[in-house]
């Protein structure tokens, strides 16, 4: 099974990263077809092939997802739009 593991600092509040994760979540969700939902300042991802979160401290992103062998082909550029995105939205 193939794992996703990404880890950044951020310099927001809880609020503004949630808001940047959510923006996230709704393009990987159009994208990948994910259901989402928000436990706390955690939001948990999931669909056929595909089971992740992706948490919020102060000061630190984590997105993390475990892929089934099909999405587990898609690996690279699904790691390439996550890091693109944070490279864009999360500072």
């Amino acid at each position: 099974m193939a794992r996703i593991d990404i880890r950044r600092k951020h310099s927001y509040t809880l609020k503004d990263a949630k808001k940047a994760v959510d923006a996230l979540a709704k393009k990987l969700a159009k994208e990948h077809s994910l259901d989402c939902a928000w436990q706390d300042n955690t939001l948990e991802f999931s669909r056929s092939g595909v089971k992740g979160h992706i948490a919020l401290t102060k000061g630190e992103i984590h997105v993390f997802a475990e892929l089934g062998f099909l999405m587990g082909m898609l690996k690279p550029q699904i790691e390439a739009e996550i890091n693109d995105y944070l490279d864009e939205h999360i500072d």
